[in-house]
């Protein structure tokens, strides 16, 4: 059974991360949140890509057994080497177009349904790069949402996670961008990704809130008249 964003992590896990990210901001005026989705997307076109994919091929082969039972006789070639060939040319010339179409017709609805209701095999039917625009858009998107863009020295940063996807994605505002290099938060990023692959939940998103603090740290120390500005809270 897939998790849902709302039990990925445990209540002892969300109290962790709030330290966590209380402890890093402790050093710096950078603000740290955490951001967990289901998904990113409906993705709609899915359901409608696998189940002309899947009635189809399932049409097939209801045709292939049923004029294999219903029309083929083996012979003597049944039991050569050609005989899967043999097999599927005959139950080919057997199968009715007037059944598989009607067939493809009821299982398209049945299968868009089953999709609509399973979004891990959905998923199955995406392309990796509509996956990554899809998540990044998303994640941005999240940024403006909560309203992580109206920190006072612009220094927000966002650990988004989309569960269906698989995928993490890092953001940091212009503030922070304008000092930290892309290549650290795909460094942190992939290493989130690893302990969450090895169900290190809590534990792999404050180790990369830690990582992000000491990095910000050096080039935002924290000031003396700093406040909290974002939520230690896991957001849902």
């Amino acid at each position: 059974m897939k998790i849902k964003a709302s039990e990925f992590f445990s209540p002892e896990e969300k109290e962790n991360i709030a330290n966590s990210i209380k402890k890093a901001e402790a050093a710096t005026s950078g603000e740290i949140a955490v951001m967990v989705l289901d998904s990113s997307d409906s993705y709609i076109e899915a359901e409608t890509f696998g189940a002309f994919i899947l009635s189809g091929f399932f049409s097939l082969l209801f045709e292939l057994i049923k004029s294999s039972v219903l029309g083929f006789e083996p012979g003597w070639e049944s039991g050569n080497l050609n005989f899967p060939y043999y097999f599927f040319i005959e139950a080919a010339k057997n199968a009715g177009i007037w059944t598989y179409i009607p067939m493809v017709f009821i299982l398209y609805f049945v299968f868009k349904f089953i999709l609509s209701k399973l979004p891990e095999i959905k998923i199955l039917f995406i392309s990796g790069k509509r996956i990554e625009e899809t998540v990044r858009e998303r994640a941005v998107r999240a940024f403006y949402e909560k309203e992580l863009y109206k920190t006072k020295d612009e220094t927000g940063i966002l650990i988004f996670i989309s569960l269906l996807e698989h995928r993490v994605w890092m953001l940091g505002d212009r503030g922070i961008n304008a000092k930290i290099a892309p290549d650290f938060w795909r460094e942190i990023a992939s290493d989130l990704s690893a302990g969450i692959k090895k169900k290190e939940y809590g534990k792999s998103v404050c180790r990369a809130i830690s990582k992000c603090g000491e990095e910000v740290s050096g080039y935002f120390p924290v000031k003396k008249d700093d406040i909290n500005e974002l939520t230690d809270e896991v957001i849902l």
